[in-house]
């Protein structure tokens, strides 16, 4: 939204640019609080277009985060911290009730303090010794990309665990995981550790990034490994693609050149250390199957050795063997 409104609800205001690179992120959590915390009124403003409202809540940095109650400031939050944010949000609702309780007579006053003392209580009994925290934080950290799951990914437990493997796979992202079935002790630590109360969660460089919801947000924005700040999984032609523009020459073939596995490679290598005096690459298909097969396919070439110069194929070592002989192969080469 890019107008302020006014309600008689809490309100939390996200002031964003769609310049920042936390944009996509943020946006996507705010979509997704309302659901969690739907007795709250939530609201994007574009910082750069809202001139007035950025003076008035003194908004120096995006995003920034303003917390509202009966229209006043309540707290205030810079930065991308998706944890924080919610963490804010949920203390927002517990202070409205409390306010909603002032406000008819002092026995539900009194009912609400010891509802809320009671899950304070409740909340330091069931938190996280340190030797849990220590265990959390070694689980979050221990992959780029870390997806806490109900389940494997060949066989997740519950439709959203399913759902989010399906857009990793599809948006070729890497990826662990962690079966949170298998540890009650994660499984619980890590909801109070992040402040997040469901799962799937995903965690890239041991940050949350959220739930189902947040990433199928971020990837209706665009590429979601770039929302992630990932590189996403190459396909094997792009693979190929780049492996055969590697060097200016590159040869395919069967072994290295000091020790060809095969007579052609052997032969196609002797010509190329005539002609290429400054040296030229080399890739050992007997050491990648998938490099191997698909190659054949790619170059639509059936055989090996090839001769790749500039990223286009030459051919194999009759056709090397012919340019020699003709003059042409030094030539393409130092062209």
């Amino acid at each position: 939204m890019s107008q302020f409104t006014t309600t008689a609800s809490p309100k939390v205001l996200h002031f964003t640019a769609p310049w920042h690179p936390s944009h996509a992120q943020m946006s996507a959590v705010m979509t997704a609080l309302p659901t969690a915390f739907p007795s709250l009124t939530f609201q994007s403003l574009p910082a750069e277009t809202s001139p007035t409202l950025v003076n008035k809540f003194n908004v120096t940095v995006v995003p920034t985060f303003i917390f509202l109650l009966n229209d006043e400031v309540w707290s205030r939050l810079e930065g991308a911290d998706p944890s924080e944010l919610t963490r804010k949000v949920g203390e927002l609702k517990e202070e409205s009730f409390k306010l909603k309780g002032n406000n008819t007579n002092a026995a539900v006053v009194k009912e609400v303090e010891k509802e809320v003392e009671k899950e304070k209580e409740e909340g330091e009994e069931g938190g996280i010794d340190e030797e849990l925290r220590k265990k959390i934080q070694t689980l979050l950290t221990s992959a780029p990309v870390l997806l806490l799951m109900k389940g494997t990914p060949t066989s997740p437990k519950c439709g959203f665990s399913r759902q989010t493997i399906s857009l990793l796979q599809s948006s070729k992202i890497p990826f662990s995981s962690y079966n949170i079935l298998e540890n009650d002790a994660i499984r619980q630590g890590v909801k109070i550790y992040s402040d997040w109360p469901t799962y799937p969660q995903l965690y890239v460089k041991g940050e949350l990034i959220g739930g189902l919801d947040i990433l199928k947000d971020l990837a209706e924005d665009g590429p979601l490994s770039e929302s992630l700040g990932v590189s996403a999984l190459e396909s094997i032609d792009e693979r190929l693609s780049r492996l055969t523009k590697r060097s200016e020459v590159i040869v395919f073939m069967k072994g290295l050149p000091s020790g060809p596995k095969c007579g052609f490679s052997r032969q196609i290598v002797e010509i190329l250390e005539d002609v290429c005096p400054k040296g030229y690459d080399s890739f050992n298909i007997l050491e990648d199957e998938e490099v191997r097969r698909e190659l054949k396919r790619f170059s639509e070439w059936p055989t090996y050795p090839q001769l790749w110069v500039r990223g286009e194929l030459v051919g194999g070592l009759d056709v090397v063997r012919e340019m020699k002989e003709e003059g042409e192969l030094k030539e393409l080469i130092e062209g």
